[in-house]
């Protein structure tokens, strides 16, 4: 039984679901969950990292059970929106956590409030320009029609992505809630928000050489959907960035949960 426990908590408007680990730490991180999965991907390693930080586990809105707001459906708009989550949560200097569609967010969050977080560990997210993306993100991404996506029930959605999970098996109980998160036309909901990488990292890469928050990028070797050129990218561009790689494929998180631990809590334990 996973020991993940969550609640909802109404921030700005929304309905946002969150999960909080049980023992406090003086050190707080805040982890937003990937896409197309939710704050259950943190499952595999959430024992790991309560005993090195006090966890806040956020679904950003939109993605997993958060409620939706069209207005927040782009990188730029929901970086704001993670400095509001901290602030809603009183941590002060939290270490954040983004990785996939949490990338360009939290960079943009870094990027524009300088000092209002511990760190910052991204990756497995599109950031390179011109755009570098593996299918079926680069379809999603292009999508001039979304009638097709809108057509797909959860199990379609769900099931295609994370059948591609290498060498470990999803409990049942974090399998049903990935499935339970795309009732309706939820999928195709959350497209547009991929489709602003066109128009917003660009604007990302212009902040990247700015950037003082401590920074770790965390990435797949053999990651087919979002090419490890992304992670060097991101690399190359910000001021003492650490690249940590993870011999997997895209789902680090739970394909290499004792990498992806043990490289995010040394760089916790350094900053």
């Amino acid at each position: 039984m996973s020991e993940i426990n969550t609640r909802f908590r109404t921030i700005d408007g929304l309905s946002v679901r969150y999960a909080q680990s049980a023992e406090p730490r003086a050190v707080e991180a805040l982890l937003f969950a990937p896409w197309p999965e939710s704050l259950y991907a943190y499952d595999a390693t959430w024992s790991e990292l309560a005993a090195h930080a006090h966890l806040t586990a956020v679904d950003l809105p939109g993605f997993g059970h958060s409620e939706l707001r069209p207005d927040l459906l782009s990188p730029k708009a929901m970086s704001e929106f993670i400095v509001r989550v901290a602030d809603e949560f009183g941590l002060a200097a939290p270490h954040v956590v983004g990785p996939d569609i949490g990338t360009s967010a939290v960079l943009f969050a870094v990027a524009g409030h300088p000092g209002r977080f511990r760190s910052a560990t991204v990756g497995t997210g599109g950031a390179a320009v011109p755009l570098r993306l593996g299918d079926p993100l680069h379809s999603w991404v292009h999508a001039e029609d979304l009638a097709p996506y809108r057509a797909l029930g959860p199990k379609d959605v769900v099931n295609v992505a994370l059948d591609s999970i290498q060498g470990y098996e999803l409990p049942d109980e974090v399998r049903e809630d990935y499935l339970a998160a795309y009732v309706g036309e939820r999928f195709a909901d959350q497209i547009p928000y991929v489709q602003a990488y066109r128009a917003e990292l660009p604007v990302l890469g212009e902040l990247l050489g700015g950037i003082t928050t401590p920074v770790q990028i965390l990435n797949g070797r053999f990651d087919p959907v979002v090419p490890l050129a992304n992670a060097e990218y991101l690399h190359e561009r910000i001021p003492g960035s650490r690249l940590d790689i993870v011999d997997k494929g895209h789902f680090i998180w739970e394909e290499g949960a004792a990498d992806y631990a043990r490289f995010l809590t040394e760089f916790w334990q350094k900053n």
